[in-house]
């Protein structure tokens, strides 16, 4: 269950100091070939980290020899300094992978970056680069769990998956537990496959993956500024997969990882599915699914513990879907408390005792449907995010 379960990649994990816990903060992910296809999405954010924009043109070459990352600090919103730095720790780890393997000839510009971690503090880069040089040392077919420990901010435990196609396999690694909102979430994510796939067939695939996993969870509405899903193929198994198998098991993987990201999110008690059906379009049914989703009263009503069918419908009313007021059928844990937009079954009836909560909004318009994915609005999450840079 690791990025290193397909052939032809080696990771490593280690503790550079960037943690002021002394907890492992660099990981590294290396792609041995014989290919180097990439594909990447990237927040939506406008304001974007230094390590966005580089792997940004990284990936737009369509060739990716590694990928470093680094927990412990954001590098957002650090200015030219910051990209600097950025562009040096891929010289470095480059550099440093060229020589300790005489056959594999890395160049900066085939080196993806990311970081994670506070917001507008530049890295401590004599700390880092000791680490890159550390990990470098320690690749290993084996070191996949350790690089999902490395990329851990706030997240109680690793995040790792495998789907496995007709003699090939895409694993991955992701973290984040808090600001998890579209265009992902304060997410850090790597994908690899030893199927044989070029960069557009590696990006198409990744874009319907993202689309309907990372894309529709929505924790708390927030969105980072260093979201990065990165998909590597190394080739190394010598099978080319049709686009429709591809997809397939990259869409697994990343709903696998979207699922585990949301039910470790910060201070969370319930693992929220807000299934939007009979919606005249998609777009309308991801509307109402993540208005309903990101809405506080709602988010407190199950916190408590209490299905107030009314919130829903209050939150449902603010959005540009087409529907009839007095059409909105809303189910929560399979009981129909809302029919035709008034009351109906006996609210108490709702058991909300367990994690899992599925609120079902039926807006007779249409046949279109989506599903978003969200959590509860607990003290724990107040507390956590008022005291994180302290």
């Amino acid at each position: 269950m690791s990025v290193t379960v397909p052939r032809g990649f080696r990771a490593a994990g280690v503790a550079a100091g960037l943690k002021s816990s002394g907890a492992a903060d660099v990981a590294l992910v290396i792609n041995d070939g014989p290919d180097a296809g990439v594909a990447g999405v990237f927040t939506a954010n406008r304001v974007k980290a230094a390590p966005v924009l580089w792997s940004q043109q990284v990936v737009h070459g369509g060739v990716v020899r590694a990928v470093v990352l680094n927990s412990g600090g954001a590098n957002a919103c650090t200015g030219p300094a910051g990209f600097q730095d950025t562009h040096a720790t891929a010289e470095h780890t480059a550099a440093a992978i060229t020589a300790a393997n005489a056959r594999l000839i890395v160049g900066a510009g085939e080196v993806a970056v990311c970081s994670t971690g506070l917001i507008g503090e530049r890295l401590p880069m004599d700390k880092l680069l000791p680490g890159v040089r550390e990990a470098v040392r320690g690749l290993s077919r084996d070191g996949g769990p350790a690089a999902a420990e490395a990329i851990m901010t706030t997240d109680t435990r690793p995040k790792t998956t495998v789907a496995q196609g007709t003699g090939w396999t895409v694993g991955g690694m992701a973290k984040g537990a808090g600001m998890l909102a579209p265009a992902m979430a304060t997410m850090l994510c790597v994908l690899t496959t030893d199927a044989v796939a070029g960069p557009d067939a590696l990006d198409a695939a990744l874009r319907a993956a993202t689309r309907i996993t990372f894309d529709r969870i929505d924790s708390d509405g927030c969105m980072s500024t260093n979201d990065t899903v990165l998909l590597l193929a190394s080739g190394a198994s010598g099978i080319e997969p049709t686009a429709e198998e591809l997809t397939a098991a990259v869409t697994a993987a990343c709903h696998d990882l979207a699922q585990q990201l949301l039910a470790d999110a910060e201070g969370a008690t319930k693992e929220v599915a807000i299934e939007v059906v009979g919606a005249a379009s998609e777009d309308d049914a991801v509307e109402v699914g993540r208005t309903v989703a990101r809405n506080n009263l709602v988010k407190t009503a199950l916190f408590g513990n209490d299905p107030n069918w009314g919130r829903i419908l209050a939150a449902v009313g603010t959005t540009a879907a087409v529907f009839e007021p007095d059409g909105v059928d809303v189910a929560v844990n399979g009981i129909w408390v809302c029919r035709g937009g008034a009351a109906a079954e006996d609210r108490a009836k709702v058991d909300l005792t367990g994690r899992g909560v599925t609120v079902r909004i039926d807006l007779h318009a249409g046949t279109d449907a989506a599903t978003i994915w969200t959590n509860d609005l607990s003290h724990a999450y107040v507390h956590e995010n008022s005291a994180y840079s302290t």
